[in-house]
């Protein structure tokens, strides 16, 4: 290291004390056990519901494998330039945004509060699907899985199976109350008159008797009125609660408590299963849905007939980009938090190159698996592939269940598939809930000592707030908060970040942390890469990516029911309470007015690595109150490897240095 102080510089033996300092204070703040650790969990981050539920569903929509050309490209333009930048900032400072941003620069100190806000926001709702899949998990310990008939006591009247409707349709009869009916019950039961065995007589016109009621699968069944019990239910009259959902979400902040009582000692080896066991589970998936009949028109449908022309639409981008960004998980203060327990030494741009590209070919494989078996489904039901497609909730807990009904052994792979998602859930929430305790530790240091009951009364207020998604209507919430809790809130934040970060801070000072300091080896491709990312591509593909967000914004509904007008205004409440924190940040500032002009937007001293911040401390509190200078900290790599830092220009060594001429207040025993 090398200490400069007022102008004048100091030789300094870095061969033990200093490094014995660094690993020292890292391990009061505490660090990942190993590298392995940080990278599963970063990968585990990473790869979430979306990889399974959503990417797949994006792909067959946007010209199948077409659709990777916008998604690889996207991933070079936003995705990974931002994964690097954040943990390559978290890695150097060590610490949570709330506390690093306002080292960085005073004035936008409100920026990690608001990404604390939003992972906040996020946690709630992310454990309701939490709840949900280890509600069908405990559902699928059984001979007969519950979804795939009509036989229960919650089925709707307009529930119907395919064995039982292709039954009806062999007499000329239809389907309802789970029974086969005359066309003039069927027409009656939804206020019309039969004219003949195939129409109705409606008060206007004359209709298929086939669409006069709107039939419900059993699986969707079990889902709206097994689970959720949704049906009936609005925003005026959310209905009771669902006690068996409350045990379920109880359940899953149990675990996520448990797993992070230790925060990353603990989560770091429970990461080595929650990261690994979805890719084992999905490559039995795939093995068992490729062998399949059907399989094949699925993987077609996916992938293998490409639409080039697909690519000069605005929407196939703007899907491409929402995608890898929500996917990677930047901007919500995860990515900072778990780089931010890392060995200051540790190559993290490695590290973000293998996790960005590992998390696309996840969503990609994941689409084989997921579309082999909607090809089975499709060909069991005698139906297109298009006609079984859902994606999100409904792909993971209305189709797939119903093409498990089909398989031999069905509980089997509900049950692996169930585990699958909880495992690929678990990983996610850990790193959001590390990061809301990361803040906690940071901001109040004294709790540190008391980590596991602060993770478990953090862990229950959490609970407390999801209990709303646990009522009837609770659906509603849900969607809700899934809608506007990190939508264009988190682009904002992630455009104002990569501007700080570049412009305000420097690309250039940001660059010296990271390859000088951290000692982390940056070709001269690379360098240009990140260089034209940084400052010029992501900022405007993200700028872009909010414009098109906010033109194509569509207000939240649930199925055909759009929510009223004031659930709207709540939900932009929602959304502005995480980027409101942007400017109170900055009025506090100004408001405590121990900064001013330029000193609002320059780094404070203290934004530096942990280490040098604890051994100012140690020798202020040495100094007993007398006054220290600023210190400029900057790392040569060289000197460090050798028994004494190289001072440029080199200067004789003396074997007792000459003492500081500052004056007599400054002590010379750095």
């Amino acid at each position: 290291h090398m200490v400069e102080t007022m102008g004048n510089e100091e030789v300094k033996d870095v061969s033990s004390t200093e490094v014995a300092n660094e690993e020292e204070e890292e391990e009061e703040r505490g660090t990942w056990g190993n590298q392995c650790e940080f990278f599963l969990s970063c990968l585990g981050y990473a790869v979430g519901f979306g990889n399974v539920w959503r990417f797949p569903y994006l792909c067959y929509k946007n010209g199948g494998a077409a659709f990777l050309i916008p998604y690889v490209i996207m991933l070079l333009c936003a995705g990974l330039p931002l994964f690097f930048m954040e943990l390559a900032l978290g890695q150097y400072a060590s610490l949570g945004p709330n506390i690093l941003f306002p080292k960085l620069s005073p004035i936008f100190g409100g920026l990690g509060w608001a990404m604390v806000i939003v992972s906040a926001l996020v946690t709630i709702y992310y454990n309701m699907i939490l709840a949900w899949t280890l509600y069908y998990t405990f559902a699928s310990f059984t001979s007969v899985l519950p979804w795939g008939h009509c036989h229960n006591d919650f089925n709707s009247l307009e529930c119907y199976t395919e064995e039982l409707s292709t039954s009806c349709k062999n007499q000329s009869l239809y389907v309802y109350n789970n029974t086969c009916v005359t066309v003039q019950e069927y027409c009656g039961a939804a206020g019309f008159q039969a004219v003949n065995e195939t129409y109705c007589q409606g008060t206007d016109d004359v209709v298929p008797a086939d669409g006069v009621i709107s039939k419900v699968s059993s699986s969707e069944d079990y889902f709206l009125n097994g689970m959720l019990g949704v049906t009936g239910t609005t925003w005026e009259d959310m209905g009771g609660i669902r006690l068996e959902l409350v045990g379920c979400l109880f359940l899953g902040w149990v675990i996520v408590a448990l797993c992070m009582v230790k925060g990353v000692k603990s989560s770091g080896k429970v990461v080595y299963f929650t990261a690994l066991f979805p890719y084992a589970v999905l490559l039995i998936l795939f093995i068992r849905g490729v062998t399949l009949e059907g399989a094949y028109s699925g993987i077609e449908f996916y992938f293998l007939k490409p639409n080039i022309s697909r690519l000069g639409e605005v929407e196939v981008w703007n899907d491409a980009a929402t995608q890898i960004f929500y996917s990677l998980g930047s901007s919500f203060g995860g990515l900072i938090t778990l780089a931010s327990y890392n060995k200051f030494k540790n190559n993290c741009m490695r590290d973000a190159m293998i996790i960005a590209f590992a998390n696309c070919s996840t969503s990609v494989f994941a689409g084989f698996v997921i579309f082999s078996i909607l090809g089975f489904l499709a060909t069991e039901l005698g139906v297109e592939v298009e006609d079984v497609v859902r994606s999100g909730s409904g792909l993971a807990f209305v189709v797939y269940p119903a093409a498990v009904t089909r398989m031999p052994y069905p509980p089997v792979w509900s049950i692996l598939f169930f585990l699958m998602l909880i495992t690929l859930g678990l990983d996610s929430q850990f790193t959001m809930v590390e990061t809301l305790a990361t803040a906690l530790f940071d901001q109040f240091e004294y709790l540190r000592s008391k980590k596991p009951l602060v993770v478990c009364i953090l862990c229950t207020g959490l609970f407390l707030f999801g209990l709303t998604m646990c009522l009837n209507g609770g659906m509603y919430m849900f969607e809700l908060f899934n809608w506007y809790s990190a939508g264009i809130s988190v682009l904002i934040l992630a455009i104002t970040e990569v501007i700080l970060i570049q412009y305000v801070y420097g690309f250039r000072n940001f660059m010296r942390n990271i390859r000088q300091e951290m000692g982390i080896y940056m070709p001269f491709p690379l360098y240009v890469y990140w260089a034209a990312t940084w400052l010029v591509i992501t900022p405007v593909a993200l700028t872009v990516i909010l414009i098109i967000s906010i033109v194509k914004f569509t207000p939240a509904y649930f199925g055909d029911y759009v929510f009223p007008y004031n659930i709207q205004t709540l939900g932009w409440f929602i959304s502005f309470s995480s980027i409101v924190f942007i400017p109170l940040g900055a009025i506090y500032v100004l408001v405590k007015g121990n900064k001013k002009g330029k000193e609002l937007f320059t780094p404070s001293p203290d934004f530096c690595p942990h280490h040098v911040r604890k051994l100012r401390e140690k020798q202020g509190a040495a100094n007993k109150g007398q006054p220290v200078g600023v210190f400029r900290y900057t790392y040569d790599n060289e000197g460090f490897q050798e028994p004494h830092a190289k001072v440029y220009p080199a200067l004789p060594e003396d074997e007792n240095p000459p003492p500081y001429t500052n004056g007599p207040a400054y002590s010379n025993h750095m």
